[in-house]
């Protein structure tokens, strides 16, 4: 186990850093080597280096700047703060979860739809497929504004962003999975005079089950990202979208890449519950992890 889970991805985390501390100086010796020559001092490489690694607003934050900001902010600060991550994180949260559900529950029921009926295959995908070419950048503020127009403000405009990245890969993998039963499946169920719910309810749902769960995968890290842009255009005070707003208009980098991270460890956690979810599903139909 050691060698074939841990072992690449210590591989791959240590190649990260050693690249992200390189660059580390390349990105900050300008700042360094101005801040000297206004001085009228003379620097060395190896003084180019120390600086770099200590600026207070750099250009890019080192690894220990961006775990000290982490530490400060969700270990040294009461979850109550405004100024804590964990606060910032459920608001986040909070819209992702909302939207996670609402996104996945009405891709599974297009899916069974499309699946079931021509004509919904007809006219629903080309329009399913052709809603992700546009950017979320340029909807998200369209949607909040129209909502608040008509009264509807907090958590549901964010949801609903939140909804419409999620339910496109959660709809396309579930027809995939509705119509992995082959030919020979299908007729079996047609001998025992199997009605369309029986054989959804039998056969197709229990077959779907592993393009589910890998939508659910993709839908709830996106579902994220779509709370996340959901929270710039609003002017939100509060949540990660938020704390990146406000690290990018006072030259804050530290705490944006701390809510960066922030934002992939939530992610990350996220799409674990969902592998665990999967884990116990398929356990419990006999499927052999």
């Amino acid at each position: 186990m050691l060698r074939e889970r841990v072992l690449p991805v210590a591989t791959v985390v240590f190649a990260i850093l050693a690249i992200w501390c390189v660059f580390v100086v390349v990105m900050n010796r300008q700042f360094v080597e101005d801040q000297a020559r206004r001085a009228g001092q003379e620097i060395t490489f190896g003084e180019i280096v120390s600086q770099s690694y200590t600026l207070e607003r750099p250009v890019l934050p080192s690894p220990h700047q961006v775990a000290a900001e982490l530490w400060n902010t969700t270990v040294e600060k009461k979850i109550t703060s405004k100024r804590s991550l964990v606060y910032h994180a459920w608001i986040t949260l909070s819209s992702t979860l909302l939207g996670f559900a609402i996104g996945s529950g009405f891709g599974i029921i297009l899916a069974i739809a499309i699946v079931h009926n021509r004509t919904m295959e007809r006219s629903m995908m080309p329009w399913i497929i052709a809603s992700q070419t546009i950017p979320i950048i340029a909807i998200a503020p369209m949607l909040i504004v129209v909502l608040n127009a008509i009264g509807i403000t907090g958590l549901l405009p964010k949801a609903l962003i939140s909804t419409y990245l999620s339910f496109f890969p959660v709809a396309v993998g579930m027809v995939s999975g509705l119509r992995s039963p082959d030919a020979l499946q299908l007729d079996l169920m047609r001998t025992y005079n199997a009605n369309d719910r029986q054989i959804l309810w039998k056969l197709r749902l229990p077959s779907a089950m592993p393009y589910l769960f890998t939508s659910l995968k993709i839908a709830i890290a996106i579902s994220l990202v779509g709370a996340i842009i959901a929270e710039l255009p609003t002017g939100a005070v509060a949540g990660l979208g938020a704390r990146l707003l406000s690290g990018s208009y006072y030259g804050q980098t530290v705490q944006i890449w701390s809510a960066l991270f922030m934002a992939a460890i939530l992610a990350s956690i996220l799409v674990a519950i969902v592998g665990l979810a999967q884990t116990a599903v398929l356990k419990r139909m006999g499927v052999k992890p």
